[in-house]
């Protein structure tokens, strides 16, 4: 994917129902990509009013703080990558690209990608320039039919926003998998998802509550952290890595 020179590419996990994990899916993205493959990533929490990112970046640091294992960790993790963890901006859906235009201004660290976790509902003021100003859209979907159909709605719209702007791209992905429903299932609704010239990536991510597991201290090594990478043991499985590696090869980042 082509980008203008010195200017970071734009990506969202964006979606219109609640509760699909697109919080997640943006720390575990950012963490994969800024520690494990050496891209300089930008965070931009603008799910008001519980900025839930940041929050987490608050509690990490607490605890890493009075863990002597997780201190030593960060230490040589940071030390081996000679850089910081990726900054996390908030702000809200309105000032969000003004805020990240002035950050990218004054910081002298090239930046590759800016991940915007944006609102979870459509009607928050700004959402719709917000969502203008995206690169990449990343559209989680699911099986349940009424999901589904409001997630291909939504992914519709941002398709016909984005028409006239060949640059821009939009990727749906299945999400929360129940390994009991037939694959034959998920085969006839990718059909339906590509008679509407929607572009549906090839991994699946299973559903799993492994998404939940932060940093709990006593040197335990996290799954969601914005600190740290997902851990390779726990991740097995999970689909995460060869998500985002799918992403990345397909934008050839």
């Amino acid at each position: 994917m082509e980008r203008q020179m010195n200017k970071p590419l734009f990506m969202a996990y964006a979606t219109q129902k609640g509760g699909v994990g697109k919080t997640t899916f943006t720390v575990l993205t950012a963490s994969y990509l800024h520690y494990e493959k050496d891209l300089t990533v930008l965070v931009v929490d603008c799910d008001y009013p519980q900025y839930s990112i940041l929050q987490m970046r608050e509690r990490e640091i607490e605890t890493v703080s009075k863990d002597r294992q997780l201190k030593a960790l960060a230490y040589e993790q940071f030390t081996r990558l000679d850089k910081k963890a990726y900054p996390i901006l908030k702000a809200s859906a309105e000032s969000a690209i003004s805020i990240v235009e002035e950050f990218l201004e004054q910081t002298k660290v090239v930046i590759d990608l800016v991940l915007f976790d944006v609102p979870g509902t459509v009607n928050t003021s700004g959402m719709y320039k917000l969502l203008s100003e995206m690169d990449v859209f990343l559209v989680p979907i699911s099986a349940d039919r009424v999901v589904l159909e409001s997630s291909l709605n939504f992914a519709k719209a941002i398709g016909e926003m984005i028409k006239a702007n060949p640059q821009k791209q939009l990727y749906l992905f299945w999400n929360l998998v129940d390994k009991r429903e037939k694959t034959a299932l998920y085969d006839i609704y990718s059909k339906g998802v590509a008679s509407l010239k929607l572009p549906l990536l090839k991994t699946r991510v299973p559903d799993t509550k492994r998404y939940r597991k932060e940093i709990l201290g006593a040197g335990q090594r996290p799954f969601r952290s914005t600190l740290f990478p997902p851990d390779r043991q726990i991740a097995k499985g999970s689909n995460i890595t060869e998500l985002i590696d799918e992403v990345t090869e397909t934008l050839k980042l």
